[in-house]
């Protein structure tokens, strides 16, 4: 039995309960619309029915180019059923990105979401293979009972995937130089789901329904589809958001159980609390902010006689209606991927009794190596390694991981393999390091160490994260220095010469003289995937930074502003 198989037959104990949904704008007439387990297999059945008049051989590849949705999720699914490899592309990275991509992995089919983003792959590779869109795979959509449909979708899956079949290539961000496709198995996912489903069953401890889970971040990427296969397995609802300008109203519609975010989310959840509630100001402003300061006092050691007082104030009176505006009433934990969060932000959600579970992985480790236990959650860290994996450290305090969740290798690249995959250990060029407890801490990229001339070695993030802290106009703080004698920060958004000098003031007494930043630069326009400065998934693309304003650091070079 494959995980497809598993996925299946929970859709079929689950047929008449709804599994996706896609939120829509009722205010301008749009129906949300979603899918019942039967209706997900009929779906599926119909894609498979399609694929088959394709001419497509057993490995082939077949990229997927949209964004999220239920029939995503069809399409996926019966790509991998039809054991074809699913190649999934960001729709909105630039055509010229995609098509580097494409070529590299030669796919035999496109099949995209809309006119639109398949007018941009022919605009840019007039000989691309064949492009279809949704509506021609799915043709007139079926009503009512079809069992033969329901049937269909779950034909020949035993045939089509083994354990070491490649099931998907993923492209990674390429965050310093040409992204890479990363192949995962269906050994791979299986023993990913295993974990993941397991660490929801202790969070969601004795559960009475199915959970209830909503959802923004991008399918094509590694982590977010291990959360829309999880769902599937666990025959949850999954509540799809369609517009990020509506992020905020559909958390409160969707009323989740948990879901998965980026850091810089819970940031902006954080900072607008904050702003709210100055603008309310009044008694409710004095119990949250005195509240606020007595935890971070009772975080640190240091609570004063009174400060029980103030949290209890505000834990029945401030806390719940918080919790509540902001993501409905039901929530049991919010699940936090992709970069390292701000131990701020997870303490400050922890003050509002929401749970923040930390996860942390790669793509080649299938999305995840550690997850925090719900039960024993360790702020500012990512939890213990996953079951059937070991983690340790090598030179420079780099993370190496082994197991059955390791990719098999990258998509026609040998030597950039054999540079990551040594001796069985996968080096992930992570610093981290783990307490008594195997808890994780991740420190830093090693390739993104700055090294001074001086010979010390410089991880540029926690000063990133501790600028950008005292930062609230800010968007990016990024460190350079690299071969120089001391270290400067660049930094985007709407900020003063003044601002920055008073918040380098602050975080530079702190650190030892080689880490302290001496220098800055203002740089108007935010990094951002249009401009090619950050990744698809919005990771900053540290080199082309350094080469684009190269003039405006060789600035800061030749003329030290003073700090």
């Amino acid at each position: 039995m494959s995980f497809l198989d598993d996925i299946f037959a929970r859709l079929e104990e689950v047929a008449d309960e709804t599994v996706l949904l896609e939120l829509h704008d009722q205010e301008a007439g749009e129906a949300n619309w979603g899918l019942m387990g039967r209706g997900l297999l009929r779906q599926i059945a119909q894609a498979r029915r399609f694929l088959a008049t394709q001419n497509l051989n057993k490995g082939s590849r077949v990229a997927l180019l949209a964004p999220n949705s239920v029939d995503w999720a069809a399409i996926d699914l019966a790509l991998m059923a039809e054991g074809l490899i699913v190649v999934p592309l960001y729709a909105r990275q630039a055509p010229a990105e995609l098509v580097a991509m494409m070529k590299d992995c030669s796919p035999r089919l496109i099949v995209c979401g809309d006119a639109g983003l398949r007018d941009g792959i022919k605009q840019n590779w007039p000989e691309a293979p064949p492009q279809v869109l949704f509506e021609e795979v799915f043709g007139t959509r079926e009503d009512g009972p079809q069992p033969d449909l329901v049937s269909d979708a779950r034909q020949r899956v035993g045939d089509s995937m083994n354990g070491s079949d490649p099931v998907t290539i993923i492209y990674t961000s390429g965050t310093s130089g040409e992204a890479k496709g990363v192949i995962l198995t269906a050994e791979n996912v299986a023993h990913m789901l295993s974990c993941t489903s397991a660490r929801l069953d202790s969070l969601m401890d004795k559960r009475s329904g199915p959970d209830q889970v909503f959802h923004y971040l991008p399918f094509c990427f590694a982590g977010s589809w291990i959360m829309l296969l999880t769902c599937l397995l666990r025959g949850s609802q999954l509540t799809l958001n369609t517009d990020l300008t509506k992020l905020a109203a559909d958390m409160r519609r969707a009323s989740p159980n948990y879901f998965l975010n980026v850091p810089q989310l819970l940031e902006r959840m954080r900072k607008a609390v904050d702003e709210q509630l100055w603008k309310t100001g009044g008694l409710i402003l004095g119990i949250y902010s005195r509240a606020k300061n007595a935890w971070m006092r009772k975080q640190e050691g240091k609570a004063n006689f009174g400060d029980a007082m103030w949290l209890g104030l505000a834990k029945a009176l401030v806390f719940p209606a918080i919790r509540r505006k902001m993501i409905g009433g039901n929530l049991k934990a919010l699940i936090c991927g992709s970069a390292p969060l701000n131990v701020e932000t997870q303490l400050f959600f922890m003050m509002l009794g929401i749970p923040v579970l930390q996860v942390y992985g790669l793509t080649e480790t299938t999305a995840i190596c550690t997850m925090d236990d719900p039960k024993h959650v360790d702020a500012g860290r990512v939890g213990p390694a996953i079951s059937g994996i070991e983690m340790k450290l090598c030179e420079n305090d780099e993370i190496i991981v082994r197991g059955p969740n390791i990719f098999p290798g990258y998509w026609n690249r040998p030597e950039e393999t054999a540079k990551v995959l040594r001796h069985g250990w996968f080096h992930t060029g992570d610093q981290g390091e783990v307490n008594a407890f195997g808890n994780w801490r991740i420190i830093g990229r090693i390739k993104n160490l700055v090294i001074l001339s001086s010979g010390h070695n410089v991880a540029p993030e926690p000063i990133e994260d501790d600028l950008l802290r005292h930062l609230a106009g800010a968007q990016q703080v990024v460190l350079i220095g690299n071969g120089r004698g001391y270290l400067s920060a660049i930094l985007t958004g709407d900020l003063s010469a003044a601002v920055v000098q008073a918040a380098i003031d602050a975080v530079n007494p702190g650190l030892p003289h080689y880490k302290q930043i001496r220098a800055f630069h203002i740089h108007a326009e935010p990094f951002s995937i249009e401009n090619g400065l950050l990744t698809a998934n919005g990771k900053l693309k540290r080199d082309l930074i350094a080469s684009r304003l190269s003039q405006e650091i060789e600035d800061l070079y030749r003329v030290k502003q003073a700090v």
